[in-house]
């Protein structure tokens, strides 16, 4: 398997980590490594975490936006858990060893002073997390109730009422993970630019045409770059630069700050 570059882990880098850790599915856990207190959410503690999955395995791997969550096997001592791991800007997962995937807007140095969190498995073999800036997590039962609908499974009907009404930009809207979940800076760009509706916009101002528009191309731009590989390899990333011009029709592309976060827009297409 090839070593990508990744973006900033978005639906569609956490739907990989899903993959690699379905590699897991029915090992015996063996031994829990979590080093770094802070990693661990919810008031858990390595002690507790470790009697938590020691002894139990891996049963089903789902994901819900940027959350990868493994549902672990009943024993004796425990109901049915479920693991939850999220990788916030720089999170990357790692399955048996590799192959490392790379970010890129997060270090790529494989320093396992980063390691925040690992599974070891009998037999051989682990699942670690790698984070350098410690901005992800680990959770046991996350409360899966705080995330707004899947990104892929949006219907138009879903996405006019998450923007019905909001005085909020438009790109808020569709970042706030409690409304739709999965969707990061790049992907929400991406998606903006092929629509042709200004990230800035207020969301409550779209037309039904406009709605019915956006969601259209945000399915395709998480079909599109989902074959691709990544949410970085949008069409609008190249030009992602001070200077850069809008691939569509060479308009010096606007960078702004919109929801919080670094936004680039054409200001002769998206309205």
């Amino acid at each position: 398997m090839r070593r990508h570059a990744r973006s900033v882990p978005e639906l569609l880098e956490v739907e990989i980590y899903r993959r690699l850790a379905a590699r897991t599915l029915g090992r015996p856990i063996v031994g829990v490594d979590a080093p770094d207190a802070w990693f661990l959410k919810g008031g858990l503690t390595e002690a507790q975490v470790t009697v938590a999955l020691v002894g139990r395995s891996i049963v089903a791997d789902r994901r819900t936006g940027k959350l990868l969550l493994l549902d672990l096997s009943d024993d004796l001592r425990h109901s049915s858990a479920t693991l939850g791991l999220r990788f916030g800007m720089t999170g990357r997962l790692l399955v048996d060893g590799g192959p490392m995937e790379k970010l890129t807007y997060g270090s790529n140095r494989d320093v396992p002073a980063w390691d925040r969190f690992s599974l070891r498995f009998a037999g051989g073999g682990e699942l670690r997390v790698r984070d350098p800036r410690r901005l992800g997590g680990i959770e046991l039962d996350p409360d899966e109730a705080r995330l707004g609908v899947d990104a892929t499974a949006l219907t138009a009907a879903a996405l006019g009422g998450v923007l019905r009404g909001s005085e909020a930009p438009v790109k808020a809207r569709l970042m706030d993970q409690a409304r739709i979940a999965g969707l990061g800076n790049l992907l929400t760009d991406e998606s903006l630019w092929r629509a042709g509706v200004d990230p800035a916009r207020r969301a409550g101002s779209l037309t039904p045409a406009d709605v019915r528009r956006l969601h259209h191309h945000l399915r395709t731009t998480l079909d599109v770059l989902g074959r691709r590989g990544g949410s970085h390899l949008g069409d609008l990333m190249a030009a992602r630069v001070r200077g850069g011009v809008c691939p569509r029709d060479a308009t010096p592309l606007l960078r702004r700050t919109v929801a919080g976060r670094t936004t680039y827009s054409c200001p002769r297409h998206q309205r």
